[in-house]
């Protein structure tokens, strides 16, 4: 009974403590008032003149370039930053404080000086270090910025968890860049140098897609529907006061373009072919059918209604595959219901190819815990389990290999192929936080030569694991290098005290939030 008292006695402090700490620490009002909101696409701006046409000619069908390299992909938003003329809408969950996220960062300060309006929607989460410079840049003319889901308490942020757990547990996954209504680039990339396959350690295979015409003023809608959501706040009023934090940014910028990687990216910039012969005029785009899929930015409170959101509307809209589904996703996690789907479509002679990290590439040990299981469950149903080797030897030259030569490599591309003729690429993980909790986007294009590409970059066995049984039923893992081949028979190149330490997390019960 004393022991029932005592306990009592915890909760009530506790649960007095988060009130008070809600009390001293309230998220502000909401702004009213007159909101900006996306401008149409005009020919009174290089971009109009240069694309309009183009979109004429093939009326009703977005223009759209994968990206798959990682320069490529740099050096198409630094130049569509410096061609921008009227707008500039950008939304991103993670934007790091590295020699590109601060190039980058500054190249959107210049095009603000020059009268480009410039519109940042950033998640919270995912901008540690940046609050003095972003509130400078906020102050600016030109310039709005919009946290979603912002902590209140922001040193240790991780704080405002203890009063407001469940809002801030639901984040704004989505990315994107949109230049003068007419041009975008979304995908899986965040801003920073691992995104962008630069420099030392770990670097990221991931994937964009660069688009003009609908599919881009599609953007800019669904940008306008998050920037007047309830989860997005004026920067200012969750910001203390910026002290010197323009200062901070050039100073950042010219320490970073003093650093070797910075000469690396002025060399792609400098012999940019395919972007500057796109400015310049030349038509290098696929013309097709894209459709924009997004979460009803609801979701970011727990509002949104089903069909509202991603999961359901990409599966209606990619429709019953016939022949094949190619599944590529950093943090794969089916779940029950999506290994029962992939079962049914093997029992029904559907190809199912199914691509993540291994233990060694993954950045997150934990989700490896959870996506064990349901893979070995797959591997046994007939799936094809390819996992991403973390230092791959590349003996052919392909988009893939061009990311990954002479870096440690994890998987973060979310992409999914089906029948070779349509493909998702997006900010989507196949995974419960992106299905429930994370906000997401990408684009469902009508191409059966990207389609094709992808399923040709997985048909490359020096950079994956391919997962097997053996004769006993047990897992084994076949490493292909150059023309002879090497088995597993544990999670390759790892330690006995990682493989363990993953199995302990397999038993968590926190599936629902990974």
């Amino acid at each position: 009974m004393r022991f029932v008292r005592f306990f009592l006695k915890i909760v009530v402090v506790l649960a007095l403590a988060i009130f008070i700490l809600r009390l001293i620490y309230p998220l502000p009002s909401l702004q009213s008032g007159e909101v900006s909101a996306a401008i149409p696409v005009s020919k009174e701006t290089n971009l109009g003149r240069t694309f309009l046409p183009l979109m004429d000619e093939n009326e009703g069908k977005t223009g759209v370039i994968p990206l798959a390299d990682g320069r490529d992909a740099l050096v198409s938003r630094i130049m569509l930053a410096r061609a921008a003329q009227q707008t500039i809408d950008i939304q991103y969950y993670i934007w790091q404080t590295d020699t590109t996220g601060w190039i980058l960062l500054d190249e959107l300060r210049i095009a603000a000086e020059r009268g480009v309006r410039v519109r940042m929607l950033l998640d919270d989460n995912g901008i540690p270090g940046l609050d003095n410079v972003l509130a400078d840049l906020a102050k600016m003319d030109n310039v709005e910025i919009r946290l979603f889901n912002p902590f209140t308490f922001r040193q240790p942020k991780l704080l405002s968890y203890v009063f407001d757990p469940f809002r801030l547990n639901r984040r704004m996954h989505n990315k994107s860049m949109t230049v003068d209504g007419v041009a975008t680039i979304i995908g899986g990339r965040n801003i920073g140098d691992i995104y962008f396959a630069y420099g030392e350690g770990t670097a990221y295979f991931d994937y964009d897609i660069l688009a003009v015409g609908p599919g881009a003023a599609d953007v800019s809608q669904d940008f306008d529907r998050y920037w007047t959501s309830e989860s997005s706040y004026n920067a200012l009023d969750i910001l203390a006061p910026p002290d010197g934090g323009l200062d901070e940014l050039l100073s950042a910028v010219t320490q970073a373009m003093q650093n070797s990687r910075a000469s690396e990216y002025a060399k792609v910039l400098n012999s940019a072919p395919v972007i500057s012969r796109l400015l310049a005029g030349e038509d290098l785009f696929e013309w097709t059918v894209v459709k924009l899929i997004s979460d009803d930015p609801a979701k970011g409170l727990g509002k949104a209604d089903e069909r509202g959101l991603l999961l359901g509307r990409l599966t209606e809209m990619m429709g019953q595959p016939e022949r094949s589904l190619d599944i590529v996703s950093a943090y794969l996690i089916p779940g029950a219901v999506g290994t029962a789907l992939f079962e049914d479509y093997l029992e029904n002679n559907i190809e199912i190819r199914l691509v993540t990290n291994s233990l060694e590439a993954t950045d997150v040990p934990i989700v490896h815990s959870a996506w064990m299981g349901y893979r070995d469950e797959l591997v046994r149903a007939g799936a094809e389990v390819l996992e991403l080797r973390s230092r791959p030897r590349i003996t052919r030259t392909s988009l893939l290999s061009q990311v990954l030569t002479g870096s440690q490599s994890s998987l973060h591309a979310k992409t999914f192929a089906v029948d070779g003729e349509r493909i998702f690429i997006g900010s989507f993980n196949f995974d419960p936080r992106s299905a429930t909790l994370n906000t997401e986007m990408g684009f469902l294009v009508e191409s059966p030569q990207i389609a094709r590409t992808l399923s040709e970059t997985l048909d490359q066995t020096e950079v994956f694991y391919r997962v097997s049984e053996d004769r006993d039923g047990k897992m084994q893992w076949t490493e292909t290098i150059y023309d002879s081949r090497k088995m597993w028979t544990e999670e390759p190149n790892t330690s006995r005290t990682q493989r363990i330490i993953v199995k302990i997390m397999s038993y968590l019960p926190f599936e629902w939030v990974l």
